[in-house]
């Protein structure tokens, strides 16, 4: 319309009559949606913590929220910020890369990771193992093994967990499809727990389970024969329990996970101070303070 104009030095309102188009058209102005700017920044927040989700799984989470929005127009919004997912893997595997805001845990149940091992029976049958370890304290809630894992599994095996440790406010797992189903999902959703999904073929995103993995693959699964699922299940228990009571963690100057996480309870902090410095004055041993901590009196012989 521009070239004519300057062409044909006519104007605007001639041209457009002799092509007999709209004028109101021709000047129409896009008017900004707010609304769809919320929704999308909406989407990319789901998009960005859960990569493998697609716009039907996003329209669900959408509606928990509160935001209902025809599914045609979530997919056209989805389609428009480039979020849509190969179903094909190329030769030479491209990752989604979401964005990372790491927070790094600052207390008990601040956040648990997750993640699965596999290794053989003395017959040679296959069994799996669901690891947990709590990123700060370092204490492994639950290590389930079994012959399969399905996401009803991870549940129960969670449910627990959170009975003796309580809930945490978020969990690190990677994007396993017992990890993305919808009963951990569900559970998640009603325990008020964040699932924090690390980006695909990165596993520094959750780098405190791969160092977890490693001691429980060197120091339990290398050391030892299963018999059976029995023997597996009562071996690997007895190791979870020895690593959370009485093995030093380097990361926590040394202190079993259990006592780090004592301390962090200014009551058994107090104990803690006087097993210290009137421990050796009274002949206790080592194995002492780490077995009756709860029998130590308080300062001013409170129990």
């Amino acid at each position: 319309m521009d070239e004519f104009q300057v062409i044909y030095q006519v104007s605007a309102r001639r041209i457009l009559k002799l092509f007999k188009f709209s004028r109101s058209t021709y000047y129409y102005k896009q008017v900004e949606d707010h609304q769809a700017i919320i929704i999308k920044q909406k989407i990319k927040d789901i998009a960005a913590v859960r990569v493998r989700y697609g716009y039907r799984r996003i329209n669900v989470l959408l509606k928990r929220e509160g935001i209902v929005v025809n599914h045609k127009r979530l997919y056209r919004l989805y389609c428009q910020l480039g979020l849509q997912l190969r179903n094909k893997v190329p030769r030479r595997r491209v990752q989604a890369v979401a964005r990372r805001n790491y927070v790094q845990a600052e207390a008990k149940n601040d956040c648990w990771s997750m993640d699965f091992m596999s290794d053989h029976l003395f017959t040679g049958s296959k069994i799996r193992l669901l690891t947990m370890v709590d990123n700060y304290t370092k204490i492994s809630p639950a290590i389930g093994v079994g012959r399969n894992y399905k996401g009803t599994d991870v549940v129960m095996t969670l449910e627990k967990a959170v009975l003796q440790y309580g809930i945490p406010k978020a969990i690190k797992v990677d994007n396993g499809p017992e990890f993305i189903s919808k009963e951990l999902d569900l559970w998640a959703y009603a325990n008020k727990v964040k699932l924090d999904y690390s980006r695909p073929g990165k596993p520094t995103d959750n780098a405190f389970i791969e160092s977890f993995n490693s001691k429980v693959r060197q120091e339990c699964l290398n050391q030892n024969w299963f018999l059976n699922l029995d023997d597996a299940k009562s071996k690997i228990e007895t190791w979870r329990e020895e690593y959370n009571s009485y093995r030093p963690h380097s990361s926590l100057r040394y202190k079993t996970p259990e006592e780090f996480a004592n301390l962090q309870d200014p009551l058994w902090a107090k104990k803690w101070d006087f097993l210290i410095y009137f421990g050796p004055t009274l002949g206790a041993s080592p194995t002492f303070y780490t077995t009756n901590l709860n029998l130590v009196p308080l300062y001013g012989g409170r129990t």
